[in-house]
């Protein structure tokens, strides 16, 4: 993709929704990484059903601590993985208190030396509760990344760094947000609704699904 049709493609997609934002619902920065850390593998619906009554009885790493790891469980046993999810929150909660005072730290040394939390988590926490210009790359972006032309890459990290050499300053805090909802929605693995893609045509995929017989 051209540097041309890259400017073109995130101000196309800023004008459609000016002010992204992400589907994960939360109210401070430590709802925010608890959910992050918890959304691995699973959908943002799934954890919002769980964290809407998870934070309303433990919404702080001292509040978590203290309902123990089984009770921790029971608030999110129906999202996957709940067990092992529950463990490393509980252990992360415990370095916040011992070692942050209780505060989400800002640097990504600090967030990725915390348990459950990779370099994806961290560029999630860091974009959205501080406003700094990263990549998160999930599966929607690398998929984005690689059909689209943007950013092809063998890897996540390739991809990352391929969309923060290529994406013009001007929609980097917000183009992670745009990818997702674009790779979610629009985008999609299977089959791509190219036909009401309002991207489509500086999008580098050369097989366009075609609209469909109605």
């Amino acid at each position: 993709m051209t540097p041309a049709a890259i400017e073109t493609f995130f101000a196309t997609l800023r004008a459609a929704n000016p002010h992204p934002q992400t589907e994960l619902e939360f109210s401070s920065v430590f709802e925010l990484l608890a959910a992050v850390l918890l959304s691995a593998q699973a959908t943002d619906v799934g954890v919002n059903k769980a964290t809407r009554r998870l934070f309303v009885a433990a919404n702080t790493p001292q509040k978590i601590l203290a309902l123990g790891q089984e009770g921790l469980e029971q608030y999110i046993k129906t999202i996957g993985l709940y067990r092992s999810k529950a463990k490393h929150l509980m252990q992360t909660c415990q370095m916040l208190v011992d070692l942050h005072g209780g505060q989400v730290p800002r640097t990504r040394e600090a967030l990725e030396a915390l348990p459950g939390v990779g370099r994806k988590t961290a560029n999630v926490v860091l974009n959205v509760a501080f406003g700094e210009p990263t990549m998160a790359v999930d599966t929607h972006l690398f998929r984005l990344g690689n059909r689209t032309g943007l950013a092809p890459g063998k890897t996540p990290l390739e991809v990352e760094r391929k969309l923060l050499q290529r994406i013009p300053p001007v929609y980097m805090v917000d183009a992670h947000h745009w990818l997702i909802l674009h790779g979610r929605y629009v985008c999609q693995a299977r089959k791509p609704m190219c036909w009401q893609c309002g991207v489509a045509r500086v999008c580098g995929y050369t097989l366009k699904t075609p609209t469909p017989n109605r």
